[in-house]
């Protein structure tokens, strides 16, 4: 037997299954199933994010697997462009298979239907008229029916006439301009795509770029790395500080960057931005030269968002602005050990985007990563009624124990529940603080302190990881609107000589003003139980260590106050007493502040509303530095603000394609659902007798008004003719 014989025949058959499978309309809808799934998933997860904010939301695992399988980046994944390009083939075929018959049956008249073909229509009557010539029966109603805009066809023999109506014929029209549009935008999305770039990184050796390439300059970049600036279609970002220039751009791929060459160098002269009173962006425009790389010729230009700009089929938009390296001057201030923070304090130059590295007061080393600048920001800084406190910490450890009180410790910097007072309360600083272990934590300071209340706060920002909004420390600004006194009196309260001194002072103000010293039984236990919780507060208890260690915070403050209470104080009692303990506890601080002020060179505090308010806010911020993760805290002191603007650079090859499909697919659907086909019989039977039929693509009430119309008015044409 020969093999040939029994191959062509199985090839052909594999051929035409196959095509009979992609031509399909089932297959097709499939297709459209799975991209619309795609499609949600690529609008529930945030696409081509960094993967460290995968793993913070989903967990190492979970970020691993959605990684495998591409759902950070569905849009550009390449089981999605494959199914798009399945989808361009079946729609295709369907097109192919069924242009050529829609076209026949657009053109054809369908007048070799039979009496009874006619009858088994649902829409047909019987009407008499008089017996007359075939030719001008025929043509009385060709003309009745080209009067409603059909086109007609009759045909008269010896013994009868039919005459055969149409309209609607773009109804088919409609599906085919329909599916070519699909066609077409599916078309223009794969050229639009990630396609040519992924074709160039499997098959031309081009590579998303290493850390190894991390502070290079763009010009000793190897080439593997880089896009020609013929690449036919990208869409990337381009930064440009003022004064600055570029000839690249960087373009977002899975697992990275790769830089985009340029046809031109875009000059930033200037950069303007105005605010709405929200402080949200209300118009930014970016004042550019653009030079071409291959003539020299240069065009000034002034882009604006949604107004981009072109030069050789290179679309530039104004996408955002960022700091540009603006140059900051910060003071730092030692928070941890006993040092005195304010001599111990010093100045840190540095750049937005670059580092520097430093020691802190106990000899750890740390880098010092400028990450953002902003000179404007408007908070809402009004409490919703009076009744938000702005200090946060109107809630105790008495009440919600410790973990609540670590997860509500740190607040928003101007928390209220609504907008009543919007103001622009000056500049911020952003910046990373990394350990020798390269373990970092974000921070955000405000250069002048907030109202907040009635009084004025330094608000001093965390966040673990960039998914979290910043929480924020609020100081309390003393006379002269700096941290100085709040500063000498955290120092004094990690000073044992420090506290006992203000202890005694104490108990000596309590015996002048209640006469204790009849009652020195009294007096004693006044003094340990002030000496016991300024020893608490101070976190310089054995108790108040290991209390610490289990949380993982600097040990001290309420938390540990309030975790005495609840070990050492039976439940019915613990209220009574954390009232008499805070009572001592302020005595004591008051007596601390006098000698803070001392030691910096102010007369004593006059006991006021004012002052008790500041001990007391001041006392607060003590309790909630144990919260706050820095051994060092930053503050603005000046700046020399660089804007920068980020454009976006397009190049879009099925752009027009895409306009084009889209209408294309607007005629297809007006057509498909707004003309419908429909087909008129009109035949003699013979003396006098005639058939009427009617069919549509779409039956409708206007298709049913039409069909009663007409047997109303052909019925009469006995009485008529």
């Amino acid at each position: 037997m020969n093999p040939s014989v029994i191959e062509e025949p199985t090839l052909k058959k594999i051929g035409r299954n196959s095509f009979e499978l992609l031509a399909s309309m089932r297959f097709a809808i499939a297709l459209l199933t799975v991209i619309s799934i795609a499609s949600i998933i690529g609008t529930v997860i945030k696409q081509n994010e960094p993967y460290n904010n995968y793993v913070n939301q989903f967990g190492p695992m979970w970020a691993e697997i959605f990684n495998g399988l591409s759902l950070f980046s569905v849009y550009t994944a390449w089981w999605f462009l494959l199914i798009l390009a399945f989808l361009v083939l079946s729609v295709s075929f369907c097109v192919t298979r069924n242009a050529p018959k829609m076209l026949k049956d657009i053109r054809a008249w369908k007048d070799h239907v039979h009496e009874g073909g006619l009858r088994a229509l649902h829409h047909h009557f019987d009407f008499k008229a008089h017996q007359q010539d075939h030719a001008a029966f025929a043509k009385q109603v060709a003309e009745r029916l080209a009067k409603d805009g059909y086109a007609v066809k009759t045909m008269v023999a010896n013994d009868h006439a039919k005459v055969v109506a149409k309209k609607g014929a773009a109804n088919k029209w409609g599906y085919i301009l329909a599916h070519s549009a699909i066609v077409l935008i599916c078309l223009g999305g794969l050229l639009d795509g990630d396609l040519f770039v992924r074709t160039q990184m499997w098959f031309g050796g081009k590579s998303v770029l290493p850390e190894s390439t991390q502070g290079m300059l763009i010009a000793d970049i190897p080439q593997e790395h880089k896009l020609a600036a013929s690449n036919p279609s990208y869409r990337a970002n381009i930064f440009v500080p003022e004064g600055g220039k570029s000839q690249t751009a960087l373009l977002s791929a899975t697992n990275g960057t790769i830089i985009q060459e340029l046809p031109f160098t875009i000059f930033l002269k200037k950069f303007h931005i105005e605010y709405y009173s929200t402080g949200m962006p209300k118009l930014f425009v970016s004042d550019v030269v653009i030079q071409d790389t291959d003539t020299g010729e240069q065009k000034e230009a002034q882009i604006k968002v949604n107004e981009p700009f072109y030069h050789r089929g290179v679309a530039i938009y104004q996408s955002s602005f960022e700091d540009g390296g603006s140059k900051l001057k910060l003071r730092a201030y030692p928070m941890h050990g006993a040092g005195h923070s304010i001599k111990g304090s010093f100045i840190v130059d540095g750049e937005v985007g670059q580092s520097t590295r430093l020691r802190s007061s106990d000899g750890k080393a740390y880098t010092l990563e400028f990450s953002g600048f902003r000179p404007t920001n408007v908070e809402n800084i009004a409490n919703a009624s009076g009744q938000n406190d702005a200090r946060g910490v109107a809630i105790t450890p008495a009440d919600q124990g410790l973990g609540k009180v670590f997860s509500d410790r740190l607040g928003s910097a101007a928390k209220t529940s609504k907008v009543t007072d919007l103001r622009n309360v000056g500049p911020s600083v952003q910046y990373k603080l990394r350990d020798a272990a390269g373990q970092a934590r974000e921070y955000s300071n405000y250069m002048q302190p907030l109202l907040l209340d009635g009084s004025l706060m330094f608000m001093l920002g965390v966040r673990n990881t960039p998914a979290e909004e910043f929480k924020y420390l609020r100081i309390p600004a003393d006379q002269d609107l700096s941290l100085k006194e709040w500063l000498m009196l955290r120092t004094l309260l990690q000073d044992a000589g420090a506290r006992q001194r203000a202890v005694r002072r104490f108990s000596e103000q309590v015996n002048r003003q209640q006469s204790f010293a009849n009652n020195p039984a009294m007096l004693k236990q006044l003094q340990e139980s002030a000496s016991r919780s300024i020893e608490l507060f101070a976190g310089q208890t054995e108790f108040a260590k290991r209390q610490a260690g289990e949380v993982g915070i600097q040990p001290g403050g309420f938390a540990a106050l309030g975790g005495f209470i609840e070990q050492a104080v039976p439940a019915e009692e613990q209220q009574k007493a954390a009232e008499v303990i805070l009572k001592v506890l302020n005595g004591v601080m008051w007596e601390l502040w006098q000698e803070a002020r001392a030691q910096l060179g102010l007369p004593a505090a006059v006991n006021n509303e004012q002052s008790q308010r500041y001990i007391q806010q001041a006392t607060s911020a003590l309790s909630d530095s144990t919260f706050y993760p820095a051994p060092l805290v930053f503050q603005l002191e000046d700046f020399e603000e660089v804007k920068a603007s980020v454009f976006q650079v397009t190049k879009s090859p099925g752009k027009n394609m895409v306009y084009f499909g889209c209408l294309l697919l607007t005629l297809g659907i007006f057509a498909m659902f707004y003309l419908p086909d429909r087909r008129i019989w009109v035949k003699t039977l013979g003396n006098g007798n005639n058939l009427f039929a009617m069919s549509t693509s779409r039956k409708t009430l206007d298709f049913e008004k039409e069909f009663n119309q007409y047997q109303q008015e052909f019925g009469s044409w006995k009485q008529n003719t």
